[in-house]
């Protein structure tokens, strides 16, 4: 993986979905909340245990992940 710091897996955690530094805090989760017009300092009102720098590398994750590639076959 791309060198995510504070993304972490682990399987008696939430399922082992991406997580924020081993907390109950998935990736999605934050994604969801950004997405829908959420801002930095309200999910971290909502969740005190965030820090900015959590969103940010979250967004980034998710971003890597959705990075496509397409291969066509030449005849």
């Amino acid at each position: 993986m791309k060198g995510f710091k504070r993304i972490t897996f682990n399987s008696n955690i939430m399922g082992g979905q991406a997580c924020v530094r081993g907390m109950r805090i998935p990736v999605s989760l934050i994604v969801n909340l950004v997405a829908n017009g959420m801002a930095t300092d309200k999910i971290i009102k909502e969740y005190p245990d965030l820090e900015p720098e959590d969103i940010k590398e979250a967004l980034q994750y998710a971003s890597w992940l959705t990075k496509e590639e397409l291969h066509f076959a030449v005849s």
